[in-house]
């Protein structure tokens, strides 16, 4: 499979010009209150995920130096995830409703806690949102070790070349260093200028490392606190991992002329499931909507929904939506196609290089 481009028919060109579509899907969503703030789910959130770390800390230092605390590695895997997922909606400013105390919990909850720069990630995924799976725009599609694009995965050799031939296969153990992955690029960020407010950022992020390490390497002997590290960044990374790839990996990829409400709906996927999905995902299930609308409080997605889809069935916009498991195959079958290529190209190479007389 390669990139694909968003569809347009001529009567959907006809409306792009005017926006009109959005805007009567946004008046729906407006008259249902749904961008109204949500203070006591936020509330009640922000708190367990606090328990939830205070919880998981506290632990750590009460069972000591055991082979035991990798199941606390385990629980405070989840946790850092959940914190990322909260800073997420504090970069939309789905909590609060002015700008500053959303970013002074967002550098305490990125930062300090999890150990990424709160003003890099927010950057970067302000362009993701403003042109989602676009190959030249959208960072979170930028070939970097995986490849997104088939005009990307031909001429790369090495390490790079290879993963790209495997990516697919390799995608759930690549996951594993997401975490390490947040942390180096934050610090490029830091040092080349892209993060606001470098010092302070960078004050917190190095007291999140001294105050992480130390806790591991006082409290455990030094194999337990290198092996609570890996198993509990390796998992960090994979759940985090986990909670994005279903949303834009293998959908189509826009040329940078459709309108907003195209541009948002036919380059995402939702996710099918419960609350416990919900919650797993911090809301992310509905790709859709909260592309469409940044920030409506993640309660409010799951309403939103059934109005959203109903609307694009209306003006003939195609909206994905498929189950969890369905979602990670669809993005590992894609991975797959991109690679098709970089394969085939590796396969030539050898025959290439033999003299023409030999061959």
């Amino acid at each position: 499979m390669t990139s694909t481009t968003v569809p347009t028919t001529t009567s959907a060109r006809s409306r792009m010009t005017s926006g009109s579509d959005f805007a009567a899907l946004s008046r729906r969503i407006s008259a249902e209150g749904l961008m109204q703030r949500r203070p006591a789910y936020y509330l009640v959130r922000l708190s367990v995920v606090t328990l939830m770390l205070l919880g998981g800390w506290s632990a750590f230092f009460l069972v000591g130096p055991s082979w035991w605390q990798l199941l606390t590695a385990s629980f405070l895997a989840v946790t850092f995830t959940q914190v990322a997922l909260v800073a997420h909606d504090l970069a939309h400013r789905q909590v609060f409703r002015t700008k500053r105390p959303g970013e002074v919990a967002g550098r305490i909850a990125g930062n300090l806690v999890i150990g990424m720069s709160y003003g890099w990630w927010m950057d970067k995924h302000t362009r993701h949102h403003n042109n989602p799976n676009h190959d030249d725009l959208d960072p979170d599609v930028a070939p970097e070790v995986l490849v997104w694009a088939t005009r990307s995965a031909l001429g790369r050799r090495g390490l790079k070349g290879f993963i790209t031939r495997h990516q697919a296969a390799l995608f759930f153990p690549l996951l594993t260093l997401l975490a390490v992955d947040l942390k180096v690029s934050s610090v490029k960020a830091l040092r080349n200028g892209t993060a606001k407010r470098p010092r302070l950022e960078g004050s917190l992020l190095v007291l999140h490392a001294v105050g992480y390490l130390s806790a591991l390497f006082i409290v455990l002997s030094p194999l337990q606190a290198l092996t609570f590290l890996l198993v509990h960044q390796a998992l960090f990374g994979v759940y985090l991992g986990m909670t994005f790839a279903p949303n834009h990996k293998g959908m189509p990829h826009p040329t940078g002329d459709e309108d907003y409400l195209r541009k948002q709906v036919l380059t995402s996927r939702n996710v099918r499931g419960g609350r416990l999905t919900d919650a797993a995902l911090g809301g992310l299930n509905y790709q859709i909507e909260h592309h469409l609308f940044p920030g409506m409080p993640t309660p409010n997605l799951r309403k939103a929904q059934p109005i959203v889809q109903a609307y694009c069935a209306e003006i003939g916009v195609a909206y994905e939506q498929t189950g969890l498991i369905a979602s990670y195959r669809q993005a590992l079958r894609y991975l797959h196609d991109v690679g098709a290529p970089a394969r085939a190209e590796h396969a030539a190479r050898p025959e290439m290089q033999r003299p023409a007389s030999d061959r």
